[in-house]
């Protein structure tokens, strides 16, 4: 079904551009940003106040948090699970786990991949950010080939903007859901939303760039895939740069995916109406539930990490070394008996009596149902996330 538009109401996000060829369609070229006429910021100052408010707090709570690298190893494993899963992978966190400790999982190896790389393209892209490197094209190309190495798509020009056109929907530009730009208009487009990322022609406030960037990205769709999960890294990626948060503990995916009409409704809704309100509240209602999860989260992480502790401890003389491993298991989720007699430097007997009583204790769980070669998780940690 093609898509339907009002042109004088789309022409304030953009312009509908009829093209002719074995069939006729109509592809979607945005405007640059920030959007004219201007935001009516007065029916979005409830739901901004709240969403910053939100994003406020967790940030005060990562302050106070012992270790946040605690969190963050776990954290970005949910968000790459969750955003591949909107892309239709089956893969689950504990599937993401045993691939990194290179055992099998119950679901197709490219499924898996496509998760590993979601952490390995999260981690570029912020490793670059803190050393200083730009929010920039150039950064996204890069983090794009992180994403798409080796997996469904990596054929697909990985690492470098579209020279096709693409769509949305469907199995042709005909019947597509949405078509965004043709070729030649792509790079246009990038470099006028490179220019608002560093403030240019005005400074906008760093959760409304997020939010715009973020559509704004979605329409130009600039390569031939992975556009949906780059786009949602894209939110984090500017709240860190722009100072809103201090560490990368805010992800949208688990909305998204709950809401994933409404989702894809508010963002067409600025390319067919120009209605940028919509999508702002919508994306901001995402921010705010976003956060106020963070927060929660880690502080019953907290609470779980101090009652589990106290617990070990209460076990006597074999304490010590299952009180070590509970630090291990705190930031990595995960372990196994081998990795636990390198990393601590104890004989493969303690480590596995340790291990044992975690397991007893209800602290950790199997994963592979081998005799051998086994891992465990630290289980309430995982049902939490």
């Amino acid at each position: 079904m093609a898509v339907q538009f009002n042109p004088e109401q789309a022409a304030r996000a953009g312009r509908w551009e009829k093209q002719t060829g074995p069939e006729t369609y109509h592809c979607f070229i945005p405007s640059p940003l920030p959007p004219k006429p201007a935001l009516n910021l007065e029916s979005l100052q409830d739901a901004s106040e709240k969403a910053n408010r939100a994003l406020g707090r967790l940030d005060e709570i990562t302050a106070l948090l012992p270790d946040p690298a605690l969190f963050l190893y776990s954290y970005v494993r949910k968000e790459a699970v969750l955003s591949s899963q909107i892309e239709g992978t089956q893969s689950s966190l504990s599937d993401l786990l045993l691939f990194e400790a290179e055992e099998e999982s119950s679901v197709p190896i490219d499924d898996v991949r496509q998760v590993s790389n979601y952490v390995a393209a999260m981690d570029h892209g912020l490793a670059r950010l803190k050393s200083g490197f730009p929010l920039s094209l150039r950064l996204l190309k890069e983090i794009h080939a992180k994403l798409m190495a080796g997996t469904r798509g990596g054929d697909k020009e990985h690492g470098e903007f579209r020279r096709s056109q693409n769509w949305v929907g469907g199995t042709r530009p005909g019947v597509a859901r949405y078509v965004g730009p043709p070729p030649h208009e792509v790079m246009p487009a990038l470099g006028t939303l490179e220019k608002f990322l560093h403030d240019d022609p005005v400074r906008t406030p760093a959760v409304l760039k997020a939010g715009l960037a973020h559509a704004q990205f979605e329409s130009i769709h600039p390569f031939l895939d992975g556009n949906g999960r780059l786009g949602r890294l894209l939110i984090t990626f500017i709240l860190c740069a722009e100072g809103a948060l201090s560490q990368p503990l805010l992800y949208l995916s688990l909305y998204l995916k709950e809401h994933r009409e409404e989702y894809y409704d508010a963002l067409q809704s600025v390319r067919t109406h120009g209605d940028w309100e919509r999508w702002l509240r919508f994306y901001l209602e995402g921010v705010e539930a976003a956060s106020r999860q963070a927060a929660e989260t880690a502080r019953s992480l907290t609470r779980l990490f101090e009652e589990d502790r106290k617990r070990i401890e209460a076990i006597g003389k074999m304490s010590v070394t299952a009180l070590k491993v509970h630090e291990m298991i705190k930031k990595d989720i995960r372990v196994s008996l081998m990795e636990a007699h390198r990393r601590l430097k104890v004989s493969v007997p303690t480590a596995a009596r340790s291990i044992a009583k975690l397991e007893e204790l209800g602290v950790l769980r199997e994963l592979t149902g081998h005799r051998r070669n086994r891992v465990f998780v630290y289980d309430e940690y995982l049902k939490r996330l």
